[in-house]
């Protein structure tokens, strides 16, 4: 029996927020309808995948009913920590592949294994002689960059940075300083409620011609995005909206 594709499917980028965007305006309908031909899944959380699934359903019917669908999520040291550094071993959770069954792999926002646990998954699938394949769909990351007008041809995405203020103030000026010397765009990301502080810590820290982007809601109806020098958002100083997701970017 020739095994099944391990296929990364994206999700939307309204995980959380109050309003959620119609799916079919943030994804292609071909990774729709090959995610609703999918029957075994792995995931961070099996109750927002079944909701996920449910959207999809109203779009594409799905080729097994909700409640039949086999759906298995990552242990929680990895949904909450991550798996990036390569110590866990996920063979065992394509189990359903090696049978022969296609299986889709999910985050809960954008594509998994893209700043969201996932790629010891796509690993272990490549260890086993397993076929990976991503779907297209929204990777807030990207869409940041594109947007920011800061550096695309060289970047990082550093993931969180520190909740502490003196950590955060001292990794804020490394990563500026990386950025200014290199040309090197540095990304990174909060949690929502966290936006407010982060953005504050950022216009107190970085110098004044340094660039700032920060993308919010990025696909949502009320997106936006913002790029400037730190000089221009000291002069305008914007409401930070606390529920949506947001991704930050600093350059020259």
């Amino acid at each position: 029996m020739s095994a099944g594709t391990l296929y990364l499917v994206p999700a939307p980028l309204d995980f959380g927020c109050d309003a959620q965007a119609p799916l079919q305006d943030a994804l292609p309908l071909g990774t729709l309808q090959k995610a609703a031909g999918i029957t075994h899944w792995i995931c961070e959380n099996a109750k927002s995948a079944r909701a996920y699934l449910k959207r999809i359903d109203a779009v594409v019917p799905l080729a097994a009913p909700l409640q039949a669908q086999q759906i298995v999520e990552l242990p929680r040291e990895v949904h909450k920590k991550g798996d990036h550094a390569g110590q866990f071993d996920a063979r065992p959770l394509l189990a359903a592949a090696l049978e022969g069954h296609d299986v889709g792999l999910l985050s809960e926002a954008g594509m998994p294994a893209v700043a969201d646990p996932g790629s010891s998954v796509a690993r272990a699938a490549h260890a086993l002689g397993i076929v990976v394949v991503p779907l297209a769909g929204p990777v807030s990351l990207l869409l940041a960059l594109a947007a920011s007008g800061l550096n695309g041809q060289n970047f990082a995405f550093v993931g969180y940075l520190p909740q502490d203020a003196e950590g955060r103030v001292q990794r804020i000026r490394e990563l500026e300083t990386l950025a200014l010397r290199t040309g090197q765009t540095q990304l990174f990301i909060e949690t929502p409620y966290r936006n407010a502080a982060l953005q504050q810590a950022l216009l107190q820290t970085l110098q004044h011609a340094t660039r700032l982007a920060v993308a919010r809601g990025l696909t949502l109806a009320g997106a936006s995005v913002r790029s400037d020098t730190v000089k221009g958002w000291l002069a305008v100083n914007p409401v930070v909206d606390e529920r949506l997701p947001a991704v930050f970017a600093i350059g020259r």
